[in-house]
């Protein structure tokens, strides 16, 4: 109710309609309004247009020197011939005007002109004073005509372009200055019913739920806090990954304290107007105070928060940067009894000015990281309650499956599973699906109608066996899940792994480990088709990647020691930065480059060495495309596999079946056979 009443006040200061009827005090029954057929602001406008255009118009079509033009002889002749009504004769200071009798040409009067100029007005004066004997009017012509028929239309147009730049500026808002609408704020204002977002809804991060809860416990209660002499933080920033959930969360919050929520993005504040984003900002907090207590959310805020003198600006008139200004003062006014508090969104908090992050402004950050094992399951979980799972489905393997997937990762996941249970006509979905989907979201659709060359297959093949082979052999590395040779995104095959528990931190072995599966896709390549391809692009970049962090980041070189050589972040410039020399660089090469050929040699000795199991899997992978763990694993024992053919195998051969039928019916049609005729026994 008090969001209902607050609303309908600042509708009625601000003169907007409310829904369903019109803006308060106005009708044919007040008389302040009654009878104005025109708003104020439009009819002095169009009075004066009206005014202007009638002007013109009468200047241009209703001039009495319009007619046909004559020479000084022809008037000398038709007066003469009594052709001209006497007394019609006008002098001016450019033409003489007369009117004509009606003739044979002509049923009517008509006028004649002779021009006049500076050369010729002596002459043409005299002959009409000798052919009239002096019977004509003289009429000196006013200078205002020709001026309001130069300036008229110009005028015209500056009062056409302020009319329509007044209504631009003055919006549907109205009353606020030159800038109109565009200083105001375009939030959005949402209670709990708008949201319909709870903490039952938010899984995966709670030790992010409760330090937001105690942001609600304030809003409900704020005398429980100040009777000890606390305060409040006035701003919560939330820093996480996108996807992780922080804007779910600034949603739930405003729907377990049922308090008005304000929303807006950090780039709603800049247009391309000077100063709109700062007003904004001040008509944000200015509503906001009215209708504490209450929260603001403002996502993204990067957009305008970043630090103030970084890169090529333009200097202290920077739209964003008065922007920022705006929300540090507004920020810094609050009082313990305002009852608003701010909560940011980014996922660029290195980037945010510090001034911003300070104590007294966005005193608490929050993080909210990418889900552990145990609360990628209780995500998953919570979106299974929305549709309807088999009695197959694992969702702890899911789950498992599924390191560094964000919630909205593990949302598409139940989605798409969703999706591919429904297009293959399924009662409910099963695990299958929801392995498909996991794959989808990581690495694309499989492209299973994809015509592969059978030497490009058999590389593929060989390329997916040599990862398989190591990641099954080596002890440090993750547990192998499955292997496939279907095309899939960018990636024309790939070796999935299942790791046993979430690392937030890496050793050497597990590292070293890494690099030897990453090779072994090149190696047994190369080692079954004489020849190497593209297809170890990704390999060598993850490589690369690891061996660098390893050298520059995590100390783990002999030679350069327990010193972390890379620079600081530097998206933010155009340079890369480097704060080691030209020779420290050259060991760090070097470091690099030993650690890469000594996963790649020791890669080739194990492949080496259990080259048959490669060849089994590889062979197995061309039959089937789709190996899991234990076929695999089988395989590498020397067992044989005994299962159905793939879906794709099962196509080819019916399309093999039916083409032979074809055939066969094309061979009895030539040969006179009635179709579906049995042969006769012999």
């Amino acid at each position: 109710m008090r969001m209902k009443v607050l609303s309908l006040f600042h509708a009625m200061s601000n003169g907007e309609k409310p829904k369903g009827g019109r803006p308060i005090g106005e009708g044919p029954d007040n008389p302040r309004t009654a009878g104005q057929g025109l708003p104020p602001s439009r009819g002095p406008f169009l009075i004066v247009s009206l005014a202007l255009l009638s002007l013109i118009a009468f200047m241009l079509f209703a001039n009495p020197g319009s007619g046909e033009r004559i020479t000084p002889e022809q008037f000398r002749t038709q007066y003469d011939a009594q052709e001209i009504l006497p007394g019609s004769v006008v002098v001016r200071d450019d033409r003489v005007i007369a009117k004509r009798k009606a003739g044979p040409d002509s049923k009517s009067e008509t006028s004649v002109y002779v021009p006049i100029n500076a050369t010729s007005k002596e002459k043409v004066m005299d002959m009409v004073n000798e052919v009239t004997n002096g019977n004509y009017e003289a009429k000196q012509t006013s200078p205002w005509g020709s001026i309001l028929l130069f300036f008229g239309p110009v005028l015209l147009m500056v009062l056409l372009v302020w009319f329509l730049l007044s209504r631009v500026f003055r919006g549907a808002g109205g009353g606020a200055g030159m800038l109109g609408s565009f200083g105001k704020s375009r939030h959005r204002t949402m209670n709990k019913e708008m949201t319909g977002v709870t903490f039952a809804d938010v899984a995966g991060i709670e030790e992010a739920k409760e330090e937001v809860t105690e942001i609600i416990e304030f809003l409900k209660n704020p005398k429980k806090f100040t009777k000890l002499g606390g305060r409040i933080p006035r701003g919560v920033l939330l820093i996480g990954e996108p996807g992780c959930g922080k804007t779910l969360l600034a949603k739930a919050i405003s729907g377990e304290a049922d308090v008005p929520f304000f929303s807006i993005s950090g780039s709603d504040f800049v247009e391309m107007f000077v100063g709109v984003g700062a007003s904004r900002v001040r008509d944000l907090f200015k509503q906001a105070k009215d209708s504490a207590p209450c929260i603001i959310f403002l996502d993204e805020i990067d957009a305008v928060g970043r630090r103030r003198g970084s890169g090529f600006v333009s200097g202290g008139h920077d739209e964003r940067e008065q922007t920022l200004n705006a929300i540090l003062v507004e920020m810094d006014g609050f009082t313990p009894a305002d009852g608003v508090i701010v909560i940011a969104a980014t996922n660029r908090n290195d980037v945010l000015d510090p001034a911003l992050t300070r104590p007294g402004r966005f005193d608490r950050q929050v993080s909210v990281p990418l889900p552990d094992v145990k609360g990628r399951l209780e995500i998953l979980k919570v979106h299974a309650k929305k549709v309807k799972l088999g009695p197959n489905v694992d969702l702890e393997k899911i789950a498992r499956g599924t390191p560094m997937f964000s919630g909205a990762d593990l949302a598409a996941i139940i989605n798409e599973g969703a999706i591919a249970a429904t297009m293959a006509n399924k009662d409910f979905i099963e695990h299958e699906d929801l392995e498909e989907a996991r794959d989808k979201v990581k690495f694309g659709r499989a492209r299973k109608s994809r015509k592969v060359d059978q030497a490009e297959n058999r590389a593929t093949a060989y390329h997916e066996a040599g990862h398989a082979v190591l990641q099954a052999l080596l002890p440090d590395a993750d547990p192998l899940h499955k292997v496939t040779i279907i095309p899939r995104g960018n990636y024309g095959g790939a070796t999935f792994s299942l790791p046993e528990k979430d690392r937030w931190g890496y050793g050497q072995k597990y590292l070293k480990a890494s690099m030897r599966v990453a090779c072994g896709g090149r190696i047994a390549e190369q080692k079954a088709t004489g020849d190497v391809g593209s297809g170890a692009a990704m390999d060598i970049a993850q490589v690369t990647q690891m061996a660098r962090k390893m050298v520059l980041e995590w100390g783990m070189s002999d030679k350069l020691g327990f010193v972390r050589y890379e620079g600081r972040d530097t998206r933010e410039f155009f340079m890369a930065d480097k704060d080691f020399s030209e020779d420290t660089a050259r060991v760090a090469d070097s470091e690099i480059r030993r650690i890469i050929d000594e996963a790649y040699v020791d890669a080739d000795r194990v492949l080496t060495e259990n080259w048959d199991k490669v060849e089994r899997v590889a062979a197995a992978l061309l039959k089937y495309e789709t190996l899991s763990q234990d076929e695999v694993h089988k395989l590498m024992r020397g067992e044989e596999l005994t299962r159905p053919v793939t879906v794709s195998e099962q196509i080819r051969a019916e399309e093999r079946r039916k083409a032979a039928a074809a055939i066969v019916e094309q061979l009895d049609k030539a040969a006179g056979i009635p179709p579906g005729t049995m042969p006769k026994p012999a």
